[in-house]
C-alpha cells in the first residue's frame, strides 16, 4: 500500500486577476462556456472554518490551532456576497448553495439568507436557496433558517455507528446530535432533506446498509459519495475509493432498487428508487463515472475568488473588482468573460494522470470552496 503523504502547508494559492473585458459580456441568462455548458448553480463558501476535522476534508494534522484562517476583513460581507450573487443570477443561475467550512458558524447567516431570498431569476422566479451543513448546529438554527427564506438543507453524515462517526469527525461529536438536527430541519420544512455519506473503503463501508435502513420511508434522500481526491491534504488513495456501482450492488439484494431519470439537467447524483415505494437513494460517482460534460456549477470562495471546478488550482479574484470602482455591469461582464473561457473537466481527465496526481498537486481545499 502506498505511503500516505499529508503536506503540512497552507494550500491557498495566488489568485488569477479578474478583469473587465474590452468587449462587454451582457447578462442575458444564456451564458455558456467553451464546452457549451450553461451557468445554473452557484456555490458560495461563507467561511473557511469548521468545527469538525474529518480526515477527508480538514485533517487535524493540517487544520490545527496554528492554521492561518482568513481574517474577518478578508471575508466578503453579506452585502458583497449578495451583490455578486445578483450578477450570477443575471447570467442564468437558478440555485444558490451556501457552504463552508461549516456555514452555520458564520455569525448572523440568517441575514445573508434574507438578502439572497430577494433575488429573482431571469424568468422572474425566486432563486432556490440551499445550504450544506455537518448538522452540528442545525437543531438550534433550523427554524430561523426557514424563516429567513432558506428552502432546504443537505446534511453530511458518514455513518450511524457512534464510534465510527466520532472517529471520522475527529472531534468526538455524537451522531445523535446530527440526527436531532435532521429532525429539526424536517419539522421546520427545510426539505426535501438530503443526507450525504462519503464512503471510504476500510473505514465506513459497513454503514452503507444501516444508513439506508434508517432513512428509508422518512422522506430524507440518502446519497452515497465516492471518496474524492479534492485538495492536497487528505492523503487520498484510489484503493480507498469504493465505486458507487458496488454500493448499489450491496443495497439491491436487501432493498431492491430501480433506476430513476435525473430530476434536473447537470444533476450529479444517479438516482435509484426503492421498489417498495419507500423513497430513493442516490450515488455520486465523481471518481469512477465523471459527469464533467454536464457540470453547470461555479464556486465563490469566502474571500471572493471564482473557481470553475471543484478540483481547480486557482480562482479568479472578484473581490478586487468588487471593492474597486467596478459597476454591476462590469462585474457581470467580468464573470461572463471568465465563464466563457471555462474548459475544466478534471474528473474526465483523471484516468490519464499519474497515479500520485491526487496527492501532489496544489489544488484548492474542499473546505475552502465547499463541496
Amino acid at each position: 500500500m502506498a505511503e500516505r503523504v499529508i503536506p503540512l502547508i497552507d494550500q491557498r494559492t495566488a489568485a488569477l486577476q479578474a478583469r473587465v473585458p474590452a468587449a462587454p459580456v451582457p447578462a442575458t441568462g444564456q451564458l455558456r462556456d467553451r464546452l457549451d455548458r450553461p451557468l445554473r448553480d452557484l456555490r458560495i463558501s461563507v467561511t473557511d472554518r469548521c468545527n469538525f476535522r474529518c480526515s477527508y476534508c480538514m485533517p487535524k494534522e493540517v487544520f490545527n490551532k496554528d492554521y492561518p484562517y482568513l481574517p474577518h476583513s478578508e471575508l466578503l460581507t453579506f452585502e458583497e456576497i449578495t451583490r455578486l450573487a445578483r450578477q450570477f443570477v443575471a447570467h442564468g443561475v437558478h440555485k444558490i448553495r451556501l457552504t463552508g467550512g461549516e456555514p452555520l458558524l458564520r455569525k448572523n447567516i440568517e441575514v445573508l439568507i434574507e438578502q439572497l431570498a430577494q433575488l429573482r431569476t431571469v424568468e422572474g422566479q425566486p432563486v432556490e436557496l440551499a445550504l450544506t451543513t455537518n448538522g452540528s448546529l442545525l437543531a438550534r438554527k433550523a427554524a430561523a433558517l426557514k424563516q429567513a427564506g432558506l428552502h432546504r438543507v443537505t446534511v453530511s453524515l458518514d455513518g450511524l455507528d457512534d464510534a465510527v462517526f466520532r472517529s471520522m469527525n475527529d472531534v468526538d461529536f455524537p451522531v445523535a446530535e446530527v440526527l436531532r438536527g435532521i429532525d429539526a430541519a424536517q419539522a421546520a420544512g427545510l426539505g426535501p432533506i438530503k443526507v450525504n455519506m462519503v464512503v471510504k473503503r476500510g473505514t465506513n463501508e459497513h454503514e452503507i446498509v444501516p444508513m439506508a435502513r434508517h432513512f428509508r420511508g422518512t422522506g430524507v434522500v440518502l446519497r452515497y459519495i465516492e471518496y474524492m481526491d479534492v485538495g492536497a491534504t487528505n492523503g487520498w488513495r484510489m484503493d480507498e475509493v469504493l465505486p458507487s456501482a458496488q454500493v448499489v450492488q450491496r443495497l439491491h439484494p436487501i432493498f431492491p432498487l430501480r433506476a430513476l431519470e435525473p430530476s434536473a439537467p447537470g444533476e450529479t447524483a444517479e438516482r435509484w428508487a426503492y421498489e417498495d415505494g419507500a423513497g430513493e437513494v442516490g450515488v455520486i460517482s465523481s471518481v469512477t463515472q465523471a459527469f464533467c460534460g454536464s457540470c453547470n456549477r461555479a464556486r465563490l470562495s469566502t474571500e471572493g475568488r471564482l473557481y470553475l471546478c471543484l478540483f481547480a488550482e486557482q480562482g479568479h479574484d472578484l473581490r478586487a473588482l468588487l471593492r474597486g470602482d467596478a459597476s454591476d455591469e462590469e462585474l457581470a461582464s467580468a464573470i461572463g468573460h471568465i465563464w466563457h473561457g471555462r474548459a475544466d473537466r478534471y474528473s474526465q481527465l483523471r484516468s490519464q494522470l499519474p497515479p500520485d496526481a491526487g496527492t501532489g498537486r496544489k489544488r484548492v481545499e474542499m473546505s475552502y470552496i465547499g463541496g
